[in-house]
Order: structure tokens, then C-alpha cells, then sequence
């Protein structure tokens, strides 16, 4: 009886997408010039939210479901894609809180485009899984699936205007992708970012009360980078965000101007919510 129901729980976990496995996705190391530009195939870099169309849901990085409506993904391949979820230049913030709904706002998400960057099932190389890519999309719905554009560059002068234009157009930077390499989980240099700041994200661990005009709100955030360092976001929130500030768990992104000589970011501010806290991490309201 006790193994049925156990059985039982975790099957109706599974279903809710609470119980999900973390999809393991490729990530960027950032771009130094020191690579043979030639082997790259570049695109802008979107200021979305990462992620997986496991052929049935969306997927954040964490192996939460996305509450997409039914409608949003009708006609997606049932081919694994990698992407973010995007509703365009400077909409971060307005798009974070909209994929992370419970009940998905249907005026929300008809803006939402899922776009597609790699193809992480397929074992051949990225210039092959683009053609790959190009003729899983050519018959999906445009209007809520695209592919990211790839385009070549000839040298290192042409990637750097490339990057001005879309700066000055409001975009955030590019990404490089090696055309010889293979998809592969975590960091490396078959995958490369491009900005004119840096950014990145942490964990909040702890919240630090306001003083002044943000007495009862929030001061700042006490986060966590993956790699241990602690420090404090203090700027970069709206008064609302202040009022119901990111809860303990939940990854967030935020900008900053190079590192202290122990590592820590200097003036760090905060950007928005990159991926919700999960839901054994959140606290109760």
C-alpha cells in the first residue's frame, strides 16, 4: 500500500513538471579573441529565458515546466530544442514575470516567441544541426517558434561593428557557436558570449532590510555566485520589486562593472529574475 503511494506521488509529480530532471544545456564562456573566427557562426544576444522544448513542454534550467497555454506550443516539433523564451529588445522583465505565472496571462504569451538556437539531441556538428534546424522550423508556426538568425562574420573588425549596431539598437550583445562542434552540457568555448558590461547571475540567500525611504521594503539582496562568492545588490529594483523582492532560491541576473581584487563584482545591479526558485527552496508567503 505504502509502495503504491509512493508510486502514485512521485507519477503525480512527474505531471506537474515538479519532479522534472534539470535539462543539462550548453553553456558560454566569454569571448577573450582568441579563437579562429572563421569556425563560428554568430547571433544576437537575446535578453530572454532560457529554455528546453522537450517535445511535450517547455523547460526552464532547473526542470521546472513553463505554464505555457496549450495553444502557444501546438505545431513545436517533438524534437529536443534549446532556446529562450523572448518577447523582444527590453522586455526582460515584463517577460520573466510572464513565463513564471501560474496561470498564464493568454495577452502575455501571444507576444512570446520561443527562439531556437540548437538542437541538443542530435549528434552532429552545429553547421549541420542548423541545416537540421532550418527544415524541423520551415513548416512551424512563425508567429511562436523561430530560429535565431546565424550569420558569418569575415574578421574580428566586422564582429565588433556587428556588435555596435546591435548595442546601439538596444540588443545586448552576440554569441558565438563553433560550426565543428557537437552539442555538449556546460561551459565551453564551442559557445562564446560577446558584451560591451558584464553580466551574470546568483542565487539570493537572504535578504537585507531597507533603511530611510525603503524602510519596510527591500535594502538589498544577498546572493551566491555558483562558485561561492557573497555580496550584496542594493540598486536596480523598482519600488514594486522592492516590495516583494526575489524569494531565497530564486537565480537572479545582474550587471557589473569588472571584480574587487577578491573576485567580487563591482557595482553590481540587479536585472531581473532569471529562473524562479524551486519549489522546496521557496518560502512561504
Amino acid at each position: 500500500m505504502l509502495r503504491h503511494a509512493c508510486a502514485l506521488t512521485l507519477a503525480l509529480l512527474c505531471a506537474s513538471g515538479l519532479g522534472a530532471e534539470a535539462p543539462a544545456v550548453s553553456l558560454a564562456n566569454v569571448y577573450r579573441g582568441d579563437v579562429d573566427l572563421g569556425r563560428y557562426w554568430v547571433s544576437e544576444k537575446l535578453d530572454g529565458v532560457r529554455a528546453r522544448w522537450d517535445g511535450v513542454a517547455l523547460l526552464s534550467r532547473r526542470g521546472n515546466r513553463f505554464n505555457a497555454p496549450g495553444w502557444f506550443v501546438e505545431g513545436f516539433p517533438t524534437q529536443a530544442l534549446d532556446g529562450e523564451l523572448w518577447m523582444g529588445r527590453g522586455t526582460f522583465e515584463e517577460l520573466s514575470g510572464a513565463v513564471r505565472r501560474k496561470v498564464p496571462d493568454e495577452a502575455q504569451w501571444r507576444r512570446i516567441r520561443f527562439m531556437v538556437f540548437d538542437l541538443p539531441g542530435s549528434p552532429v556538428p552545429f553547421d549541420s544541426r542548423l541545416n537540421e534546424m532550418r527544415r524541423l522550423l520551415a513548416t512551424a508556426p512563425a508567429e511562436r517558434i523561430r530560429l535565431v538568425e546565424q550569420f558569418r562574420v569575415a574578421d574580428e573588425a566586422e564582429l565588433m561593428a556587428k556588435l555596435k549596431d546591435v548595442v546601439s539598437a538596444g540588443g545586448e550583445g552576440l554569441m558565438l557557436r563553433d560550426g565543428h562542434s557537437r552539442y555538449r552540457p556546460g561551459p565551453s568555448d564551442d559557445l562564446l558570449k560577446l558584451k560591451t558590461h558584464a553580466d551574470a547571475e546568483a542565487v539570493v540567500v537572504g535578504h537585507v532590510p531597507g533603511k530611510g525611504k525603503y524602510a519596510g521594503m527591500l535594502g538589498s539582496l544577498l546572493v551566491k555566485t555558483p562558485d561561492g562568492r557573497r555580496f550584496r545588490i542594493g540598486t536596480g529594483f523598482s519600488d514594486a520589486e522592492r516590495r516583494n523582492p526575489p524569494p531565497v532560491g530564486a537565480t537572479v541576473a545582474f550587471r557589473h562593472i569588472g571584480v574587487t581584487a577578491r573576485g567580487i563584482p563591482r557595482f553590481a545591479s540587479f536585472l531581473g529574475v532569471r529562473e524562479r526558485a524551486a519549489p522546496e527552496a521557496e518560502p512561504a508567503r
